[in-house]
């Protein structure tokens, strides 16, 4: 340790001119957990809960649901009201995400705040009923918020799958080209679908592969498992290869069933793919 902290000093002082390092704590079997705020021009900011992000490939999120089944009440609360304080504090404008690392004993670690809307919001709009896109609309227009916090509250479980042109019998090796066939699942209730693809469309190979998410909301979180499983087995994609088949075999493993998972669950399925923190 000593030695490997003198060789990085070194090579900070010849990279910057400055040997000082700081050191990061490693965290060991960690779950990605972010808090969905908004702020408005006035100091007001509210949160609006917690999602949990931690099935990851890469770093790169597949699988979102919120709530967390880590997260205590007290936890959401207190740990929300402390995000949406320093929001305020440091004069922050927007929607935004704070993200913290938890370890193994339930603490949670700061990681970064993204100052922007993220690819999971859906989740979270579905168990609070806001409308958070609308929210940001209305801030940029220097309207105050429409939400106090004492108008926020949850009601059941939501799970986000993520659907990319990828092959995952490949490593997860995108599959752009023209889509033949893009049929969703319909007449479920509590089905989101956001997408921009139709049967025709060509997905192209110079940007992010995802083409669909799927967004399903029930009474609880057993519920919601059934339901985004049924609506992924009905989803017909064809004329490329998308990851349909990954997220039901991450619906079904009995680490995700239990809500005892982490970053590492996917390399664990793969046999060693995969990867620990941010995405």
């Amino acid at each position: 340790m000593t030695e490997a902290f003198t060789q990085a000093s070194l090579e900070s002082e010849k990279a910057f001119g400055n040997r000082e390092l700081y050191l990061e704590k490693f965290i060991r079997g960690g779950r990605h957990i972010e808090f969905q705020i908004l702020a408005d021009v006035y100091g007001n900011a509210v949160h609006l809960g917690e999602r949990e992000c931690s099935v990851q490939r890469n770093h790169q999120k597949l699988v979102e649901e919120a709530p967390s089944p880590v997260v205590t009440a007290e936890q959401r609360a207190g740990m929300g009201e402390r995000v949406a304080r320093a929001a305020a504090k440091i004069g922050y404008v927007n929607a935004g995400t704070v993200e913290f690392l938890r370890d193994p004993d339930g603490h949670l670690y700061f990681m970064e705040m993204n100052t922007r809307l993220q690819v999971e919001h859906p989740v979270t709009e579905m168990i609070t009923g806001f409308d958070i896109v609308a929210e940001q609309i209305a801030i940029a227009a220097n309207r105050p918020l429409s939400i106090a916090q004492e108008d926020v509250s949850f009601s059941g479980h939501a799970i986000e799958c993520r659907i990319n042109a990828e092959d995952p019998e490949r490593g997860f090796r995108p599959t752009p080209g023209q889509v033949s066939v893009f049929e969703p699942p319909a007449g479920l209730e509590g089905v989101r679908i956001d997408t921009h693809v139709r049967p025709g469309y060509v997905v192209p190979p110079f940007y992010d592969s995802m083409i669909a998410k799927l967004i399903g909301h029930a009474a609880d979180r057993p519920s919601a498992i059934r339901l985004v499983r049924e609506a992924l087995g009905s989803f017909r994609i064809e004329g490329v290869s998308s990851t349909i088949p990954i997220h039901l075999r991450i619906l079904d493993h009995p680490d995700f069933v239990g809500g005892e998972y982490d970053t590492r669950l996917i390399g664990k399925m793969l046999g060693g793919e995969g990867g620990e923190g941010n995405g």
